[in-house]
């Protein structure tokens, strides 16, 4: 099978895919929900919400914006400093948070 050649993209949205995937994913773990678990909600394979959280060019659009809905992440910015400072943010986030998020062990019971 041929390769297929990738088109070349900037640094500003190389920077800006990874931000959104780096915040999807510390959305996600931070929200305790397990990559089988989003992906299923979005209707999507794990591999293509992996590919997301990588900051991978070739992901639909529309599924980008849908993880970001469903997490609650914020989409735009127009201020390439901006931009740099939450990545840098996102960065430190994603240091301090679990490299996975797995299901709590058992249910709490608050019903008293």
């Amino acid at each position: 099978m041929p390769k297929v050649a990738t088109r070349p993209i900037s640094r500003y949205t190389q920077a800006a895919l990874e931000l959104l995937g780096q915040t999807i994913r510390a959305e996600r773990i931070a929200g305790r929900m397990s990559a089988e678990q989003l992906a299923a909600r979005a209707g999507i394979s794990r591999s293509l919400l992996q590919r997301v959280e990588k900051g991978d060019p070739g992901c639909a659009i529309g599924v980008v914006f849908e993880l970001a809905a469903i997490l609650g992440v914020p989409l735009f910015t127009a201020d390439p400093n901006e931009m740099t400072n939450l990545k840098q943010s996102a960065d430190l986030k994603l240091a301090v948070l679990p490299k996975t998020a797995r299901r709590p062990r058992k249910e709490v019971k608050d019903d008293f």
